[in-house]
């Protein structure tokens, strides 16, 4: 990558800092405790760093500590680092307990996603296994008039609604699933599902 060249997104800057700063940040792996204040720090340090924005960079802080490796991470006896992989001092109980929370939660969101797709979805390869008997011609799921009742009771988002941090939800033609915008470029959404996982969407596709 060009010197100059500007990073374009919270995945290409979370890749940079973990370069500049790998005994903080790491890409692979349970991640360590961030020093708390450690927003301040990286700007500082990269104040001159034409690559960098503040705005991208406090976008892929918030992706990388809210990411399921991270929160992982967050457990009793670990101490928290700053850039050079200094200690910090240990975690407190009520960030633990935070992070615990928010990591449950999270999976919880991925799990139910997971099931409301294959229900909307019954000729799914996951479905077939769990299911192997052959449906007869013209069968319907029993959860396909709902599904459709939850499509039928979304809707667009306004201009003024498509704001990072917000949660929306992603039309995937045969359901919705539940995301956070995390950067807008646009007519181009990036979102954050709640496995963790992130994409881009046209904000067409996203209604509340």
């Amino acid at each position: 990558m060009d010197n100059t060249e500007k990073l374009k997104n919270s995945k290409e800057v979370i890749a940079y800092i973990a370069e500049c700063f790998p005994k903080c940040f790491t890409l692979e792996g349970e991640a360590k405790p961030l020093k708390i204040g450690i927003f301040k720090d990286l700007a500082d340090r990269l104040s001159d760093d034409p690559k960098v924005s503040k705005t991208l960079l406090r976008a892929a802080l918030r992706q990388y500590t809210s990411s399921w490796r991270y929160l992982h991470g967050v457990k009793p006896g670990v101490e928290r680092v700053d850039l050079d992989g200094n200690p910090c001092g240990e975690l407190e109980q009520e960030h633990i307990d935070h992070a615990q929370t928010t990591l449950a939660e999270s999976k919880a969101r991925a799990q139910a996603i997971r099931k409301e797709k294959e229900k909307a979805n019954p000729n799914s390869k996951s479905n077939k296994s769990d299911k192997p008997k052959a449906k007869k011609a013209g069968f319907k799921p029993k959860n396909a008039r709902r599904v459709q009742e939850k499509k039928v009771q979304t809707r667009a988002l306004n201009a003024d609604e498509l704001t990072t941090g917000r949660q929306v939800k992603v039309n995937m033609g045969k359901g919705n699933m539940v995301a956070t915008i995390v950067e807008i470029n646009k007519e181009d959404v990036r979102v954050q599902l709640a496995n963790g996982l992130q994409m881009v969407v046209k904000a067409e596709h996203l209604c509340a």
